[in-house]
């Protein structure tokens, strides 16, 4: 009977006008959409083909994502604009029954109310399904325009787009149950879907009210299906939703029929609601959600790399407790109405492999000058700390009584180190992590990154295996500590997400004058000492490298003379000079040499990826260089047992050794043989190995100590992080870069082809359908 009942849903829709304008105003929409975004897609692509000859394909940029995925996606579009179509279908499910008055037939037949119900959710399901197959086909013939399109995308998203168009319909079903009036069935269908479209934002300060307003935001549990992420809990969601809506229906038909105290009716009402939220609670639960992400590379999922350590916290929960300080960086992402961001955006790819996991939210208050330099205490001059809080409780709306005072848990952490900001401390068998808050502006890049994240699982995993680093002090070496010009602070510094420190590495300096140097550690780094070593410090550093330790030189010209006695037993000498390579734009005292191919051997670096992705192209130009300003010349020679390989390397015909002093901003610099120049193509950054006993030692001698310094840090992280990750045999940092280009990084079709599947799609498809719609209503008018 409920197929019987679809049938003739179906058959009323398609002989009124509305399904029919609805379904060519849909395959418009849809069509001038996709057809526009394509046809500007391959406009571009045409353009950078004209700008690089040897073009081959878009490289990194995986193009299915970017036409139909937020944030300007095709599919975005029609998500936002679908809610249009269904209230114009239902309301008049239930109602035009009861104008006919063919609603006493159905109640005096045999037929049963949840058949009637049934059948007419299904055949507007039906209709849902035709509506999904318009988007079908258009993403179907991606498969003719772009190379291997990412099918799983289109998978998951069209199933996200019908399972709205069904939650919709239970919503259109219900409100035409309750009025017999089509105009006002509609506009209550709208407001329902409008206040479940935006109820993710209301009370969301509140703990009991937050997980239930969040859990019935209706557009949201489509944003993973989108991104090509299939949860057993987005499909439960919509089911439930479905399941509550029908259920009224049938509540409200029922009541109509039989004559019950009103608190019955209200428990039947309460009684859905709870076993709605009952069922979707439980059903969203991390141990009780499955994913699968369909997209190509499973670019929703951690990296394999991060899944193995994670995989090693298999020993017990892990508590991680979120320290929201109401006067420090970033308090307002740690605020409860971004709870629900933050456990979704930052943990549940975590969760999906580690359900254990304990979440705990400290709240209190402190500030210090010291934490922003002041700016605070100007915006609230003569204000204590409690003062302020209450200033900062009201202009974030949230209730001070909340927050306590640093005081009462000082004695329980000490939070001074890392600057009293947003911070979260992950707990597992007894140890502790950081993991930092960055300057971001939404939740996705303030919070750490997945590298961030997997080198702290690793830490307290294998406690025993943090790489350490220690920084030279006794002789002005440069400075972990110092924020001046010359010093390394930043590439070590806890406040960037690419820093040491937050990849894994601890990081100290040590006085050699004072102490020794521990046999444990990953590397001793020597950076540019400005005074000759003393007796004392010399002999430690010796035989350290005698013992086989790993090092790092780093040497400035005019102090080659510093460096050169240790180094000399390496095979390795800083030449005498300045390196130069006069050119128009900078100095010449700016050398820009080249990557190597031995400096993408050193680790899994993205940048040293690309490096080698340019060496596989057929015209390729140059590959990348790396500014060194002012930097020493390399030169080393062959002994037995040790390997040495230049990272960087000058060009010969444009750089050369400039003997004497350098003058870089008076005139020219000439090249002088007389003067004793030489020119050539010099090593400046030399990695080398050796075998010392039972030990590989490792090193690296940079020319310049310039390219990491705290103005150009971000100028040379990229080979000297992977230097350190190559002295960790590669154990720190975890990288979770895919390293694949996408497939889907070529369109096939060019401008003149997209604009005349513009002109058939808008134009002439739904002039087809038009003319279908008049047929068959015409047909239907005359029996």
């Amino acid at each position: 009977m409920v197929i019987q009942i679809a049938k003739a849903e179906l058959r009323n829709l398609f002989y009124s006008p509305v399904a029919w304008f609805l379904t060519i105003s849909f395959l418009v929409l849809f069509a001038w959409m996709y057809t526009t975004q394509l046809y500007m897609m391959v406009k571009m692509q045409e353009a950078y083909m004209e700008i690089k000859p040897d073009f081959k394909d878009l490289g990194p940029f995986p193009l299915t994502m970017a036409f139909f995925m937020p944030p300007n996606g095709v599919l975005k579009l029609v998500l936002e604009n679908l809610y249009l179509f269904i209230p114009l279908l239902t309301m008049g499910l239930m109602g035009r029954e009861t104008q006919m008055g063919t609603i006493k037939l159905l109640y005096s037949s045999p037929v049963k109310l949840r058949q009637i119900v049934g059948g007419k959710f299904l055949g507007i399901m039906v209709y849902n399904i035709l509506l999904v197959s318009i988007a079908g086909v258009f993403m179907f013939t991606f498969f003719f325009f772009m190379r291997s399109p990412d099918y799983g995308l289109f998978i998951s998203s069209v199933l996200g787009l019908f399972l709205l168009a069904c939650a919709y319909t239970a919503i259109g079903l219900f409100v035409s149950s309750l009025t017999s009036y089509q105009i006002l069935a509609a506009l209550g269908t709208f407001l329902i879907v409008f206040v479940l479209s935006k109820i993710d934002g209301l009370w969301q300060k509140y703990d009991i009210l937050r997980d239930i307003t969040y859990f019935f935001y209706l557009p949201g549990r489509t944003s993973r299906m989108m991104k090509g992420l299939i949860a057993t809990k987005d499909i439960v969601y919509y089911a439930m939703m479905v399941f509550m809506f029908l259920g009224f229906t049938l509540i409200r038909l029922k009541s109509l029929r039989e004559s019950k105290p009103w608190y019955v009716k209200t428990l039947r009402v309460v009684m859905v609601v709870m076993i709605t939220i009952s069922v979707g609670y439980f059903l969203s639960l991390p141990v009780t959600t499955k994913y699968w992400d369909l997209t190509a590379g499973e670019r929703n999922t951690i990296h394999p790399n991060t899944k193995k350590v994670v995989a090693d916290l298999n020993e017990g929960p892990m508590e991680v407790t979120l320290y929201v300080n109401l006067l420090g960086g970033a308090a307002q992402y740690g605020l409860p109405e971004w709870r629900n961001e933050y456990l979704n955006k930052v943990w549940e790819k975590i969760l999906r492999f580690k359900t254990d996991i304990r979440f705990k939210y400290v709240y209190y208050y402190y500030y210090d000058k010291s934490m922003d330099g002041g700016a605070l205490a100007e915006i609230f001059p003569g204000k204590n700390n409690e003062e302020m809080a209450r200033e900062m409780a009201q202009a974030f709306y949230v209730n001070v009584k909340k927050f306590k005072p640093y005081s009462a848990i000082r004695d329980s952490i000490d939070l001074d180190p890392e600057g009293q900001r947003l911070l979260i401390q992950l707990s597992y068998k007894g140890r502790k992590e950081f993991l930092r808050t960055y300057n971001g502006s939404e939740v996705e890049s303030t919070f750490a990154t997945e590298e961030n994240m997997a080198a702290a699982f690793k830490r307290l995993a294998h406690p025993e295996s943090i790489p350490r680093i220690l920084y030279t002090s006794d002789n002005l070496e440069r400075s972990l500590w110092r924020g001046g010009e010359r010093e390394h602070h930043n590439f070590m510094s806890k406040q960037f997400s690419n820093g040491l420190y937050n990849l894994g590495f601890d990081v100290d300096s040590i006085s050699l004058e004072k102490e020794e140097i521990p046999s444990n550690i990953t590397a001793l780094v020597v950076a540019d000492p400005k005074t000759a070593f003393s007796e004392t410090v010399y002999r430690k550093i010796k035989k350290y490298m005698d013992d086989g330790g790993n090092i790092v030189f780093m040497g400035e010209p005019g102090k080659q003379e510093l460096l050169n006695p240790l180094i000399r037993d390496l095979g390795v000498q800083m030449l005498d000079g300045n390196l130069v390579e006069p050119t128009w734009h900078e100095k010449p005292d700016m050398v820009n040499p080249y990557y190597t191919r031995a400096a993408p051997a050193l680790a899994d670096e993205i940048g040293l990826w690309q490096v080698s992705e340019k060496w596989k192209e057929e015209y390729f130009r140059d590959t990348a260089k790396m500014l060194m300003p002012g930097v020493a010349a390399i030169s080393y020679t062959d002994s037995i047992g040790s390997v040495k390989k230049p990272l960087l390397l000058t060009v010969g015909t444009s750089t050369w050794i400039k003997k004497g002093k350098l003058v870089v901003d008076s005139a020219d610099v000439k090249y002088s043989q007389e003067d004793g120049d030489v020119k050539g193509s010099f090593p400046t950054v030399l990695q080398l190995t050796r075998q010392v006993g039972n030990r590989q030692q490792k090193a690296a001698i940079y020319g310049d100590a310039d390219f990491i310094n705290n103005m150009r840090w971000k100028n040379g992280e990229v080979i000297n992080r992977a230097v350190y990750s190559w002295m960790t045999e590669n154990a720190y940092p975890v990288y979770a870069f895919p390293y694949v280009w996408p497939k889907d990084n070529l369109f096939l079709i060019k401008p003149r082809t997209a604009k005349i599947f513009h002109i058939a799609s808008v134009w002439i498809l739904p002039s087809i359908l038009l003319i279908t719609a008049i047929v068959v209503l015409v047909r239907r008018k005359r029996k």
